[in-house]
């Protein structure tokens, strides 16, 4: 059993996370396996460890003294890993995928914190969601960052910071809009197949909108072409140009007075951002250092 430290880090995650489905999404695998896992030791041991709560869960006298026991194996594993990560501490570059949002206006004021953390030189490689995961899958890029959960087998999905999208616009807006307004506006777009524009078209479909009716004057690919059409276009009180992009992209030219935000009365646009990382790395060194960084900055 000692051997075979992984049914010990179920069972301390269960615990942390007093649930075996937020263990289960924590540590990549199914809740069945979980559940699995804790028996195969409740098995070994011949005692039961844990017993299962409406509100969460409960460890027995036996999981009580079994914890103290997984502490301290954890604690040695991870002491070696640190003697671990001096031998491997050379030159690389530790790349990180990020969507247009996240790589463009949330991790450059914190990169060179993630290289102070690892000791090593990033790289930031900025596309869509779903290529980011793709390249994740094949081993391009170490650690992604994603505004969307595209779920594939053999990746870890960890929830990291809550983000909003608004509507914006160069020219003052009203605090809350009406979706009949929404129709006076000239609109600037995300391409198809953003997880923006996928959002922003369910919201409208909800709310009963017709985007066809739009006048939609501009389609781009990227958040930060977005801010910049809208920065550079005219200023018109009567007729906004405007579109929705995360709070994040604007929130400088916000506080400078240079751009004006709105909401939809009635409605939310909440998503969460994901760190995403291989299975086969979730004890690599470099990734755990990276990650627990990037969970310490969660909104």
């Amino acid at each position: 059993m000692l051997k075979d430290f992984s049914k010990l880090e179920t069972f301390l995650t269960v615990v942390r996370e007093k649930s075996f489905s937020k263990a289960s999404a924590k540590l990549g695998i199914s809740q069945p396996a979980v559940t699995q896992q804790i028996k195969h030791l409740e098995e070994y041991l011949d005692a039961k460890i844990v017993d299962r709560k409406k509100n969460g869960i409960r460890l027995t006298k036996e999981g009580e003294e079994l914890y103290k026991v997984a502490l301290r194996l954890e604690k040695a594993i991870q002491n070696a890993q640190k003697d671990l990560f001096k031998i491997i501490n050379k030159d690389i570059t530790f790349i990180i995928g990020a969507s247009f949002t996240i790589g463009n206006y949330v991790l450059p004021d914190v990169i060179n914190n993630i290289k102070e953390a690892i000791k090593n030189n990033v790289l930031i490689k900025v596309d869509v969601s779903k290529n980011i995961a793709d390249e994740v899958l094949d081993k391009k890029i170490d650690l992604g960052l994603i505004e969307s959960p595209i779920f594939k087998e053999g990746l870890i999905y960890r929830e990291w910071m809550n983000d909003e999208l608004v509507l914006f616009s160069n020219s003052p807006l009203p605090r809350y809009v009406n979706k009949e307004n929404l129709y006076k506006f000239k609109w600037i777009c995300r391409e198809e197949g953003s997880h923006t524009r996928k959002m922003v078209s369910e919201l409208f479909e909800s709310m009963g909108v017709e985007c066809k009716n739009f006048n939609v004057i501009g389609e781009v690919s990227s958040s930060t072409a977005v801010v910049q059409t809208i920065l550079k276009s005219q200023v018109d009180k009567n007729s906004p140009t405007v579109s929705i992009i995360s709070k994040y992209a604007i929130e400088d030219k916000v506080k400078e007075g240079k751009l004006y935000e709105a909401k939809i009365k009635g409605y939310k646009l909440k998503r969460k951002f994901y760190i995403v990382y291989s299975k086969e790395k979730k004890h690599d060194p470099f990734i755990e250092k990276v990650v627990d960084f990037l969970l310490k900055l969660k909104k």
